[in-house]
């Protein structure tokens, strides 16, 4: 998309999706191309507590790192228009998505399960899914999440044959489909 170039955004874009679905390489590619920061808030949480998230939930436990999370995504909204990935749980709750309403627009990356499972399977990284049957447990989440994700206020749907820029170009024609998020400038 030739014209993102000429545009301004007007407010922070929340990604929003189950893990997999490419919240920071898509987002790091639209914020790229829009000239805005790429944000993840797990790093900015971790960077606050200096500790990283699984330490956070194991001495604090999860109410705690919850309301770190709340805190830390509402800073990151009031910045200057930006690109913020946030954890796959961050959308679940309903403070969140009223803030992310208030002060930015909230964007789904809505890959299906297989395509999830293709790319999480073989990774370490993913806590949630250290069990006997990863998959199914990666099912369960899903089935779970999807109808919160569902609320977002914009929808991009994935697929496996898209590139990261391909699916970048998705998003900011997604965004430039719903009037007061671009200004030409």
């Amino acid at each position: 998309m030739a014209e993102a170039a000429t545009v301004q955004l007007t407010r922070p874009v929340v990604l929003v999706g189950m893990m997999g679905a490419g919240k920071t390489a898509v987002g790091t590619a639209v914020a790229t191309r829009l000239g805005v920061p790429f944000i993840d808030s797990d790093h900015e949480i971790e960077r606050a507590a200096n500790a990283r998230i699984a330490e956070i939930f194991e001495r604090d436990g999860e109410a705690f790192f919850r309301d770190r999370e709340t805190e830390v995504l509402a800073r990151l909204l009031t910045g200057a228009p930006a690109i913020l990935s946030t954890g796959g749980g961050a959308f679940l709750a309903e403070r969140n998505r009223a803030i992310i309403a208030e002060l930015g627009v909230s964007v789904w990356l809505d890959a299906d399960l297989d395509l999830l499972w293709n790319r999480v399977r073989h990774k370490t990284t993913r806590p949630l899914l250290l069990t006997d049957d990863p998959r199914a447990t990666l099912a369960e989440i899903f089935a779970a999440r999807v109808p919160v994700y569902q609320k977002a206020a914009v929808h991009v749907k994935a697929a496996p044959d898209l590139t990261i820029e391909a699916m970048a170009e998705r998003v900011i024609a997604a965004l430039a489909a719903r009037p007061g998020i671009f200004v030409r400038g």
